[in-house]
């Protein structure tokens, strides 16, 4: 018998529970940058050395991470489920704490790629570049993340897996952020609809079948999940 398809859209609210505050707030020394300057084509196009320092430091910080009980609960929903997560985090922890099926909808901080040629992508781990390091071909390795003013690439990919979920689970994320927010949009209607978000108003505009969750991932996903599993079996 075909498992039925859990699609989970995932946002920074469950990575900061594991210690990864957003861009916008990472503390210390960027504490107060407007992210438009380390976050965008004008900011690498500003001031390329500045952006190449913060992915730096922001790599550093999201290697020691460690998954939270709201990571690990969409691992256990592999058990009955054929699960994928799309994910708006650069981060790799749902890949630690051991989920099969992740697609990074604006890349990956371990990552940096070429700047003329997107096919050259190479893995860092926790390593940093300089301003001066070069792909092969002579052009300048940048971070492997979709900045603003860019498209994303893998928004196509994202839309073809959701538009046959059985469920559809949004955790830690208030769907303003687009193209991302707009997957909600191609959910199939007989679909169940979950949102985890402790700052999720009582109700949705954009869908009567929904079901709303005010709590934070780590609380929120692991009922979900026993609730979800419990029901199947």
């Amino acid at each position: 018998m075909k498992k039925k398809k859990v699609v989970v859209l995932t946002g920074a609210g469950i990575s900061a529970e594991s210690g990864l505050k957003t861009f916008r707030d990472t503390g210390g020394l960027w504490e107060g940058v407007d992210f438009m300057e380390v976050a965008s084509v004008e900011g690498w196009a500003a001031n390329p050395k500045r952006m190449i320092e913060f992915y730096n430091h922001r790599r550093k910080q999201a290697f020691g991470a460690k998954p939270n009980p709201g990571h690990q609960a969409l691992v256990r929903l592999e058990e009955a489920f054929e699960v994928h997560i799309i994910t708006q985090n650069v981060d790799d922890l749902h890949e630690k704490a051991g989920s099969t099926s992740v697609l990074h909808l604006h890349g990956k901080l371990s990552e940096v790629k070429s700047e003329g040629d997107d096919s050259y992508v190479i893995d860092l781990g926790d390593k940093e570049i300089q301003y001066g390091d070069t792909c092969e071909k002579g052009y300048q390795l940048r971070p492997n993340v979709v900045w603003f003013g860019e498209a994303v690439p893998e928004m196509e990919t994202a839309m073809r897996i959701v538009e046959d979920a059985d469920y559809f689970l949004i955790v830690g994320t208030s769907l303003v952020v687009y193209p991302a927010a707009s997957l909600v949009n191609d959910v199939p209607h007989h679909a169940d609809i979950t949102l985890i978000d402790p700052n999720t108003p009582d109700t949705y505009p954009f869908r009567k079948n929904i079901t709303i969750i005010q709590e934070n991932a780590s609380t929120g996903v692991p009922k979900f999940v026993k609730q979800l599993m419990s029901d199947h079996v």
